[in-house]
């Protein structure tokens, strides 16, 4: 290839490398909203955001519909723990211009509605067995997110939030077995095949 041939070449190369370049970003920029918090972190901290808000409900539920002191109380520090951190969430989805839901899909609302039409021990068994289903998908949720956010400030609080939800599903189960309460585990309908229905 001669003198004027590699000038030909070069003067190529040099847009090819621009545009590939300004794909890339845009691609980057695409997977960010407007608050620059990227896409799968903004899904999690609204899927986030729709369980804290149902816990605290749930548990107000059962504050007045349960019979079992332990069924009560663990309903009470669902209210404490997770008005908590729905407020830390929410301060930190602020600070990245996430606009977080304020009320509850209809998913967990047909959970509450469910729920709200039991009483005494009948309540108690479905209110545990729900705690449990929903905690073991929190803390795989908050597990994956802690490897996987890209947003440092929302990894810092799944962090800082997951040994709670630990906690809570250790509680959850064992009051559960108390309560004789069937189990599903996984959304897959798979369980540990203790207790269950």
């Amino acid at each position: 290839m001669g003198f004027n041939g590699e000038i030909a070449m070069k003067r190529m190369t040099l847009p090819i490398a621009v545009l590939a370049l300004c794909l890339g970003s845009g691609w980057a920029l695409a997977r960010q909203d407007q608050g620059g918090t990227a896409a799968a972190d903004r899904q999690f901290m609204m899927h986030a955001a729709q369980g804290g808000m149902a816990e605290v409900r749930l548990g107000q539920l059962a504050s007045d519909h349960a019979t079992a002191d332990p069924v009560k109380q663990f309903g009470q520090r669902m209210v404490q723990d997770h008005s908590k951190a729905n407020d830390e969430l929410t301060q930190l989805a602020q600070r990245k211009g996430v606009d977080l839901p304020r009320e509850l899909d209809a998913e967990h609302q047909a959970t509450m509605d469910r729920l709200s039409k039991l009483s005494g021990s009948e309540f108690d068994r479905a209110y545990m067995s729900d705690m449990v289903r929903d905690h073991v998908e929190d803390v795989r949720e908050f597990q994956r997110e802690s490897r996987g956010a890209q947003d440092a400030d929302l990894k810092a609080w799944v962090t800082k939030t997951l040994p709670t939800l630990q906690e809570h599903l250790r509680m959850a189960r064992t009051i559960a077995r108390q309560q004789g309460a069937g189990t599903v585990e996984r959304s897959d309908g798979a369980g540990t095949g203790e207790g269950k229905k």
